[in-house]
């Protein structure tokens, strides 16, 4: 497969900050507004933004992990089953501004089993989608993102893989091309 970097570690940092500051316009001081982010890939993106956003307001914000394995629509159509994450939701989403977070945005399936596996934790005023990176050439649902670290414009073929320092060693962006043979 050929590797493209779409992202380096420079660009990567600036996007966190940008999106980071976002938030931070829309959402004050994030009194009556919970971050979530969705198990696995979502984490890394939530506690980067979590570290950031608390550093920039100066206060902590409340924020949780929710895991989505048996809302999604094909976890009984796997060879291998799906071992569940850890959800870590200790609190009621009861008329609260929440903002889902994930690593990537593709066919909108994960973002709708999140939303079905949010809502035993209570009925949002408002949910919004943060997504570091937007493929957004393939939805099977009309899920969109609020907030988007950088759009791909990618083929099917194609994979995006985001890097996180702490799990991979170093931050950023790759997208995978396969070799034409012909």
């Amino acid at each position: 497969m050929k590797t493209q970097v779409i992202l380096n570690e420079r660009q990567f940092d600036l996007t966190l900050q940008r999106l980071c500051r976002q938030l931070i316009e829309n959402h004050n001081d994030f009194s009556d507004t919970i971050l979530i982010g969705l198990q696995p890939r979502g984490l890394s993106v939530l506690n980067r933004i979590k570290t950031l956003t608390e550093s920039i307001l100066g206060h902590p914000i409340q924020c949780g992990s929710l895991d989505i394995t048996f809302h999604r629509d094909d976890f009984r159509r796997r060879a291998t089953p799906l071992i569940p994450s850890v959800t870590n939701i200790d609190f009621s989403l009861e008329n609260k501004n929440v903002v889902l977070l994930d690593d990537v945005l593709y066919t909108g399936r994960t973002i709708r089993a999140g939303l079905d596996a949010m809502l035993a934790y209570g009925r949002p005023n408002k949910v919004e989608l943060l997504t570091f990176i937007d493929r957004r050439f393939k939805r099977h649902l009309p899920i969109q993102a609020d907030y988007v670290g950088k759009t791909v414009d990618s083929l099917v073929s194609e994979r995006v893989s985001v890097e996180w320092k702490e799990i991979e060693g170093t931050d950023k962006v790759i997208l995978y091309t396969p070799e034409n043979d012909g």
